[in-house]
């Protein structure tokens, strides 16, 4: 749900998210952006590195798979717990019923 909005349950309570700190949020939006923004240039500093040696030597290839692998058992694990832990740390709110 965007910052700001209101909405209603169905047992009859309205909910403002206005009552979490402007500040909080965003800062906690900055870091998850971030970590999403790394995740996209390491993928595409990879694919600027390998589809030039695999288009200039088709010998390269064979390097896939390794790199691959590095990435999905090495790299993906490291970057996720970073990331659920920034999620993890994040304040905790109580939003109270209008």
């Amino acid at each position: 749900m965007p910052y700001g909005e209101r909405w209603a349950c169905d047992c009859g309570r309205s909910w403002n998210t206005q009552q979490i700190p402007v500040e909080e949020y965003d800062g906690l939006l900055r870091r998850m952006r971030r970590h999403k923004l790394e995740a996209l240039v390491a993928s595409a500093i990879a694919l600027a590195v390998f589809v030039p040696l695999v288009v200039m030597s088709p010998r390269f290839f064979l390097l896939l798979p390794p790199a691959m692998m590095v990435w999905l058992f090495v790299l993906l694990p490291y970057w996720r717990r970073r990331y659920r832990r920034t999620a993890s740390g994040a304040p905790r709110w109580q939003l109270h019923p209008e």
